[in-house]
């Protein structure tokens, strides 16, 4: 029952990193050829794609909640049982871990995508090739 559990909760961080996964790629490509070459750029967002799916695995299947239940937890009390609420608690606990460690592995990347598109942006302007979405002030040609 045990293995079960394991098993459960890997498919539910696995379908939680992979939705994540779906709805940051296009974000994600975007950012990246913005700030870096073209020819890396796309090596970049596979590894963030499968960083994401790691963090996001990672982070909701806890072997140590679930060791909970194959070894007694005081030095002479018992193992718990794994009842229905059990389960609840254990795959409620999966998702959100995922959905935790997903939301602060993108903000980490997205405050340093910020930082490096600032400093792009940065020496476009110092080249003198004003780059997308740049204002002219009035009376300039």
């Amino acid at each position: 029952m045990v293995i079960g559990l394991l098993g459960v909760t890997f498919l539910v961080a696995l379908a939680i990193s992979s939705l994540a996964a779906l709805l940051f790629t296009r974000p994600v490509r975007r950012i990246m050829d913005r700030i870096v070459p073209d020819r890396i750029s796309g090596a970049w967002v596979r590894y963030l794609i499968f960083a994401m799916y790691v963090v996001g695995i990672g982070g909701g299947v806890n072997v140590r909640q679930i060791d909970r239940y194959l070894s007694p937890q005081e030095p002479e009390g018992q193992v718990l049982q794994l009842t229905r609420e059990r389960w609840v608690v254990e795959i409620y606990s999966t998702a959100i871990g995922s959905l935790g460690a997903i939301t602060w592995m993108l903000l980490v990347f997205f405050v340093f995508a910020l930082i490096a598109y600032v400093v792009v942006r940065a020496f476009e302007v110092r080249r003198g090739g004003e780059g997308e979405g740049s204002v002219q002030a009035p009376g300039s040609s």
